[in-house]
């Protein structure tokens, strides 16, 4: 994929996530996808996200910074969102904060095959 075409594709990603539009979520992530080393499949990362959007139903994935050249992709995302109860072991409870996530993926064959990510936590823990 050319730089282009790949943050194009990453791009459509970050629609269909925000969307929620989990039947199409296949077309982008691969069936044998990777978290931090974490073996989840299709269904396991598509879980994953759900449960996103249940614990935080603002949640919108917005590119602050986005560098590709193939095959990966390096992405700062920036949230401002209102996570219910406990985030990331933090007490939130309902309080809207602004993060930002890390995130590097490894595309292969126009899908992502890998994911690597760091959550500022430090910044959340500072607006509470």
């Amino acid at each position: 994929m050319t730089p282009d075409s790949l943050a194009s594709a990453y791009r459509a990603y970050l629609d269909c996530l925000n969307r929620q539009d989990w039947p199409r979520l296949g077309d982008f992530v691969d069936d044998s996808v990777t978290h931090n080393d974490r073996p989840l499949g299709l269904a396991g990362y598509r879980a994953m996200l759900e449960q996103d959007y249940r614990d935080i139903p603002d949640l919108r994935f917005t590119i602050e910074w986005l560098m590709c050249e193939a095959p990966v992709v390096a992405s700062r995302l920036v949230f401002t969102c209102t996570p219910r109860g406990r985030f990331m072991g933090l007490e939130v409870n309902g309080r809207t904060v602004t993060f930002r996530e890390h995130v590097f993926y490894r595309w292969q064959a126009g899908r992502i095959l890998e994911v690597r990510s760091v959550i500022d936590k430090a910044a959340i823990e500072a607006q509470l």
